[in-house]
């Protein structure tokens, strides 16, 4: 009844693009396209079906009976050996993907932030001094709390980093936890009571699926927590394998998931609350049971104590996590109202569900056909499930319930917040031509089912599969440069780098070197006319008041936010302007700097060698504490444009500067 259940879901949210049927909020664009391709690529995959069926049925002796099993057979009876050398070569892979695709180098905001802050566990400190002008070098996700500057994100991710970071490279953590979690599915599925056949298909179909493979390319935090969770399934079928229960077993299992809940800590509920339940039933019988238990719950609570210990050395309080000391409540679970747009709802959470599960119909395996349907259709058919696959279904259905709850779009890579899943997904993918004998379905309609999934597996990695890595590798490009390397380039040593970000994002820095919160910030900025803010910044930042005289002062501005309407012909489209007014001169002028391009901040973060140039965002102020000599750093607007380094004038830019003050 679980597995039905759970094959519906995937069925209806995953075929269906209710968040497009249901008016405003989130949607699926791109759904129509999508589903042309599922369209031909079905077809064309039914076809290979029916004629391989068909072919099977007359010649049976075609099908080499025992071929799969007797090579599964030989992974099986090479054990440790056999599951490491997968795990090698598919790390080797991985390693290839962050260097080829991703440049090797943190590219979304968040990777940036986290490797920020794995910088500072290196240097033996929990957080490091505010700047004086924390504007100038703030970025999204970086809290600035009471003389204090970290990350937003929960400890773990970033101590995962840190192993890279002692030996100075970042990018092979990523690389390398999804490998590990290669070796440990696959010590995992010898335990489990599945045939040799179907576990080698799984395991190499997790080595190499595209949805792992690419984000074990990345150094986002999913993958570590996925890793963590794995070693935690691990641990559980272990402690659970026999009559009298392992407690070393348990211990580990919990070590594991507090650990992925120091990175990932909502992941790591949903699939702690199972474990927890499963061994409290057990723990009824006393004894050793009882003592696993315990174990389990020793376990979490040691990493989950470091990252409380941590917290309360950064925000003042063990419970206060830095996304929620910066963004306030309005950034936790729950249906309520968001940092920024609508409010989350119900009724918003199905639609995010939605979306997560088409994409991953794509993103999953990349396939011409929906990529879940093998799962779907095992989880529908099946007779029997083991105590594993229960728990299995449970954590899997509450990582959902979370993320139903949960207002965010993670979108990146694919749908990233259902990582997690990949692993059991891919379990059930390749169970289904034993499901189907279990169904009593004939052998030649069976071989057809297993040669159109492997005929689909093809076309995607000969057609999609190249087309998705160069999206990724050609994309987000102004967020790739090394910018230590940029300037040495151009032989400079000393000094002080201005990087030239859109007016819009100077905007928003600049509210929040006033105090202002980043919720606060974002909604003045889309609710006031972008040159009446910028005056009202200019005479609060003169006059030395705050976010709360910001606040008054562009009161009478947002009185007519209704009128507001988009910036149009121009890079930066954020901004709001007010049809009919008239604009100062500086306003004017930045946007005709927005026109000669600009670029961002973040990476730079992760610049300035010792000794070398200062970099600073360009406000058009004067940073303290800043020398000459002085650069401009910027990107052209045009696509594919590299971002150039010009010196600047020392006393023009004084003249500037002082006219600013």
């Amino acid at each position: 009844m679980v597995a039905r259940l759970a094959g519906v879901l995937l069925l209806v949210f995953g075929l269906l693009p209710f968040a497009n049927w249901i008016p405003g909020g989130h949607e699926a664009p791109w759904y129509g396209e999508r589903m042309s391709l599922w369209t031909s690529g079905g077809a064309i995959l039914a076809g290979v079906l029916v004629v391989s069926a068909i072919v099977f049925r007359r010649r049976p002796e075609l099908w080499r009976d025992g071929l799969w099993a007797g090579i599964a057979s030989r992974w099986l009876a090479g054990g440790w050996k056999a599951d490491v050398g997968i795990a090698l070569v598919a790390c080797i892979v991985y390693a290839v993907v962050s260097q080829l695709v991703f440049s090797a180098k943190p590219l979304l905001i968040d990777e940036i932030i986290q490797v920020f802050q794995a910088r500072i566990f290196a240097e033996g400190r929990l957080w490091m001094p505010t700047p004086a002008q924390p504007e100038f070098t703030a970025a999204m996700h970086l809290v600035d709390m009471e003389g204090r500057r970290f990350g937003q994100f929960p400890a773990g991710g970033p101590a995962m980093l840190m192993l890279g970071t002692l030996i100075g490279a970042e990018w092979v953590v990523g690389p390398i936890f999804a490998g590990v979690g290669v070796l440990v599915f696959a010590r995992l599925l010898r335990r489990l009571t599945v045939p040799a056949g179907v576990a080698f298909a799984a395991v190499l179909l997790f080595a190499f699926g595209p949805f792992w493979l690419f984000l074990g390319g990345s150094m986002m935090n999913h993958v570590t927590a996925t890793t963590w969770l794995l070693v935690a399934a691990l641990g559980l079928a272990v402690a659970v394998q026999d009559a009298a229960p392992r407690w070393r077993a348990a211990l580990g299992c919990g070590l594991a998931l507090g650990i992925a809940a120091t990175i990932r800590p909502m992941d790591a509920v949903a699939f702690a609350l199972p474990t927890a339940a499963w061994l409290l039933w057990r723990a009824r019988l006393g004894g050793a049971h009882l003592g696993a238990l315990l174990a389990s719950g020793v376990g979490v609570a040691l990493p989950v104590a470091v990252l409380l210990y941590v917290n309360a050395q950064q925000t003042g309080d063990p419970l206060l996590f830095g996304y929620i000391a910066l963004w306030g409540k309005s950034h936790a679970l729950g249906f309520h109202e968001v940092p920024w747009g609508a409010a989350h709802t119900p009724l918003r959470g199905l639609e995010l569900v939605n979306l997560y599960l088409l994409r991953l119909q794509t993103y999953f395996l990349e396939t011409p056909a929906p990529a879940l349907l093998f799962a779907t259709a095992s989880l529908l058919l099946v007779r029997r499930l083991d105590a594993f696959d229960r728990w299995v279904l449970a954590s899997s259905g509450l990582l959902l319930v979370s993320y139903w709850a949960y207002w965010h779009d993670g979108f990146y890579l694919g749908p990233r917040f259902l990582l997690p899943l990949t692993p059991w997904l891919v379990l059930w993918t390749v169970r289904l031509p034993a499901v189907l004998a279990e169904r009593g379905v004939v052998d030649w309609v069976r071989r057809g089912v297993v040669t159109a999934g492997v005929a689909a597996l093809v076309m995607g990695g000969g057609l999609l599969l190249p087309n998705r890595a160069e999206q990724y590798a050609t994309g987000m490009d102004n967020l790739r440069p090394d910018m230590d390397s940029l300037v040495a380039a151009h032989s400079i040593e000393t000094g002080t780098v201005l990087v030239r970000e859109s007016w819009g994002a100077q905007l928003l820095v600049r509210m929040w070197g006033l105090g202002v919160d980043p919720t606060t910030a974002e909604r003045i900025y889309r609710t006031t006319d972008a040159c009446a803010l910028a005056g009202a910044l200019q005479q609060v930042e003169r006059s030395g008041g705050g976010g709360e005289a910001l606040v008054l002062a562009v009161a009478p501005a947002r009185a007519d936010s209704a009128r507001l309407v988009g910036l149009s012909g121009f890079p930066d489209t954020t901004a709001r302007v007010l049809p009919g007014s008239i604009w100062q001169a500086d306003c004017a002028d930045r946007l005709r700097e927005d026109v000669q391009g600009f670029g961002v901040m973040p990476p730079a973060l992760l610049a300035g060698r010792q000794g070398g140039p200062r970099f600073v965002r360009d406000l058009h102020r004067r940073p303290r504490g800043s020398e000459p000599p002085y650069y401009l750093l910027r990107k052209p607007i045009e696509v594919g444009a590299a971002y150039q380094v010009t010196r600047l004038s020392d006393d023009s830019l004084t003249a500037a500067w002082e006219t600013q003050e």
